[in-house]
């Protein structure tokens, strides 16, 4: 399979790092000066370095980890260089090898790695910060493959990742295409951003504990993405995350276990469940898919899992501007809490069932769902009706139907009329304070760059509109 570059980082200019300050470029690939990554001083790069990784026939099979920090003006960047038709380099974990005299902790666990390296004794070496890595395929990083490191030939653990950040501050993941690994994507870091890449095909068949993305970071923004479904046969979920300062915003999730599973920073992650901002989740601007009978029927869980309660949520799921669409033949839930307390804040969403036995519950478990300005199904009820069910406000007022003016559902469009659409004008306001930092700017364009929403198109609820009729 061949992928081709896949960019939107345009369309969010004050989220794209540039250098201001001049650093050294290695240059990778066939008559280039280094043939092989390892050939990288990976452990001494500095603030300004770039890395140019250039597409070649075959795959790279190298490993490699990046401990070192650049600075917000001249950060660490890793970059692929495309073919001429927009291929990606790939880098490959079957048979891949890391330089003998490389500190890579941990190798069985990610193809890539963003972390402290070892060090000497007592030492404790610099976090890595500002480090951007962009435009790569990454896949392999699975069992039963091996890879080839210090201590000789070795295999993967179940949960390797592509891409594995460990420790880092400020590291972003730009343009990359991540499959065929146990998790897709983990990080621990701080101040992570993931944008415009495409990232399915992980997981382990069997396991619940493997997915397309895990996260448990302190301050977290996930946008412009599309996340597809997991390997044949495995039930992980596609976005799991435990991170304090959650932003989910204009990506296309579809599949998984569930599309979305918020949940707690146990004892494990603790010093993340302290924050004030881990009470406060934001998910807006996306599209999220559930397949017909696909996993399990929650579309979105939060509160926690541990069994730990102390470290739950609890806060508020701040949910709008989404299209949801359900093509399951049976129920579907839109909202599973775990824990109580919680509150979800649906404001200008479209919830849509595909089939015509299909029917939709708003909500199971202990919590609270506040309605405004939704486009809801018409076989649609405010809970599951088994167990806690949670406290509905606003159900008896939402406007519901079954088709909300989708340009072409029968072709899977779900870009909406711009005008004449039955949900014209349902959208609410949101409050004053989100609308200076989180109001919607953009819409997800199957399977593009993202493009600007029109001011005008701000009264039709969900997360696309035709830019024409």
């Amino acid at each position: 399979m061949t992928h081709r570059i896949f960019v939107r980082g345009a369309c969010l200019v004050a989220l794209t790092v540039t250098s201001a300050a001049a650093g050294r470029t290695f240059e990778v690939g066939p008559g280039r000066a280094l043939p092989a990554i390892g050939q990288v001083p990976w452990e001494s790069l500095q603030p300004g370095d770039v890395v140019r990784i250039h597409w070649r026939p075959e795959p790279y099979r190298e490993k490699w980890n990046i401990s070192t920090p650049g600075t917000a003006d001249a950060p660490i960047r890793v970059v692929g260089v495309p073919d001429p038709k927009g291929g990606l380099p790939v880098i490959d974990g079957q048979d891949a090898l890391t330089r003998p005299d490389l500190d890579f902790p941990g190798q069985a666990r990610a193809l890539i790695r963003v972390g402290c390296p070892n060090g000497p004794e007592g030492s404790v070496p610099p976090v890595p910060a500002h480090v951007v890595i962009e435009h790569l395929e990454i896949r392999g990083a699975r069992v039963p493959n091996r890879f080839t490191g210090r201590n000789g030939i070795a295999p993967y653990l179940k949960h390797a990742a592509g891409i594995y950040i460990a420790q880092g501050s400020h590291v972003t993941i730009r343009g990359c295409v991540i499959h065929d690994c146990g998790n897709g994507l983990m990080s621990s870091g701080a101040e992570t951003l993931v944008e415009s890449c495409h990232i399915f095909g992980n997981g382990n068949p069997g396991s619940l504990y493997e997915h397309n993305v895990y996260t448990s970071s302190s301050g977290m923004v996930f946008q412009s993405n599309r996340l597809g479904l997991l390997r044949d046969g495995s039930p992980g979920n596609n976005f799991k995350d435990r991170s304090a300062g959650l932003i989910v915003r204009y990506n296309w999730i579809e599949g998984g276990n569930r599309q979305l599973d918020l949940v707690d920073a146990n004892d494990h992650h603790a010093p993340l469940s302290r924050e004030a901002r881990y009470r406060e989740t934001l998910v807006y601007g996306n599209i999220l898919v559930e397949p017909a009978e696909a996993g399990n029927s929650q579309i979105i869980h939060y509160g926690g899992d541990s069994g730990e309660e102390e470290f739950y949520r609890r806060g508020i799921l701040r949910l709008y501007g989404n299209t949801i669409l359900s093509f399951r033949q049976g129920p579907t839930t839109l909202i599973r809490f775990a824990g109580g307390g919680a509150v979800a804040d649906c404001r200008n969403n479209i919830v849509w069932l595909a089939h015509a036995s299909g029917r939709m519950h708003l909500g199971s478990g202990d919590g609270r769902i506040l309605l405004a300005g939704n486009w809801l199904p018409e076989r649609v009820t405010p809970s599951f009706g088994v167990g806690h069910a949670p406290v509905v406000q606003g159900f008896m007022e939402a406007r519901k139907g079954g088709d909300p003016g989708f340009l072409a559902a029968d072709r899977a469009d779900f870009r909406l009329r711009s005008r004449g659409a039955p949900c014209a004008g349902l959208s609410v306001p949101l409050p004053a304070d989100f609308l200076q930092a989180h109001g919607i700017a953009f819409q997800y364009h199957p399977h593009g760059p993202l493009t600007a929403r029109p001011a005008e198109t701000l009264t039709l609820p969900g997360a696309m509109v035709a830019t024409a009729d």
